[in-house]
């Protein structure tokens, strides 16, 4: 392979010149660099980045953890990638199919120095087990979490989710389903919470949380529309999990026969491209910058150029799912 000794003996210079001109570091004449340039075209040298990476030690890379590939996954890769990209970072995704082997794989190449950092969209492992690997490098996440080692962009969806519930409220619905993630995650629990406040304000019963737990996906939106219309007593609204479960939800119900909001309202979470295209009353709160917050997080632990986080907040986006 051709090496830095092979360039400079054709350009007639030393190594340390040709160091300087393909690293871009330090004073070399017009001419002089003129030559190290032709001798690089001419033996089609290409810098090793495993030797340059072992000498900086950095790679540059930073990799992303995802049990698959959702709408809100999609945004949140995307937005991460173009936020890193713009920093001269190269972004690897890891996609687990919610196995915690292939993610203690994924966690392993940092600790071999093959990634600088990660982000942790939803985790398979224990906490305790993704935090030994923070002194290998920062490890930042989606999900919400207490950690002492572990950054998160999480916004407390306790606010959030009592807008959508106020929403409904004053829109004349009383009997209100909620739609799950996973009862066992922090963000969930706020959202059972917020339900639990809310029934407590306005002297509603509440239902049990197991009743509607892992709804997660467009295919689960549609089996709760089946659900409905085998229900006797209907309820007046539904607050789903995700903008995917509410469109799944919505797009069922339709060829059902059923019509919105006249026959009952849903609203959606997330605010990603979906919701829009399906006129879907939504909870915004800012996925795109979430994504972007937490490339600012992993940056300022590797860089000495610090980058500002933005403070996020919900809003309520009314579209014609809803009165």
């Amino acid at each position: 392979m051709t090496n830095m000794k092979d360039i400079a003996k054709i350009a007639g210079v030393s190594s340390a010149t040709v160091s300087r001109v393909i690293n871009n570091n330090g004073y070399v004449s017009h001419i002089t660099r003129q030559k190290v340039e032709s001798a690089v075209e001419k033996l089609d040298y290409v810098p090793n980045s495993q030797a340059i990476s072992l000498k900086k030690g950095a790679t540059k890379t930073i990799g992303i953890i995802a049990p698959n590939i959702t709408e809100t996954i999609t945004v949140l890769v995307k937005n991460f990638t173009l936020a890193a990209q713009k920093k001269g970072y190269t972004v690897i995704l890891y996609l687990t199919e919610n196995d915690p082997k292939k993610e203690l794989n994924a966690l392993e190449l940092m600790r071999s120095k093959q990634l600088d950092g990660i982000f942790l969209i939803i985790r398979s492992n224990d906490w305790s087990t993704i935090e030994s690997y923070t002194k290998y490098g920062p490890i930042v996440t989606w999900q919400r979490v207490k950690s002492p080692c572990i950054s998160s962009v999480f916004i407390d969806q306790y606010d959030g989710y009592l807008l959508g519930l106020e929403h409904l409220y004053a829109n004349g619905c009383r009997t209100i389903i909620n739609l799950y993630s996973d009862i066992r995650r922090l963000n969930t629990k706020s959202r059972i919470k917020a339900y639990e406040y809310f029934c407590k304000k306005y002297d509603l019963t509440p239902h049990s949380p197991e009743l509607f737990n892992n709804i997660n996906s467009i295919q689960d939106g549609e089996h709760i529309a089946h659900w409905l219309a085998n229900q006797e007593i209907k309820p007046d609204a539904f607050m789903t999990s995700s903008d995917a479960v509410a469109a799944g939800l919505v797009s069922q119900a339709k060829r059902l026969g059923y019509s919105l909001p006249e026959d009952f309202s849903v609203i959606g979470f997330d605010n990603i491209e979906i919701s829009h295209l399906l006129d879907i009353t939504t909870i915004d709160y800012s996925i795109h910058k979430q994504a972007e917050n937490a490339f600012k997080m992993i940056n300022n632990d590797l860089s000495l150029q610090k980058l500002t986080p933005e403070e996020l907040d919900f809003t309520l986006i009314v579209r014609k799912t809803t009165k």
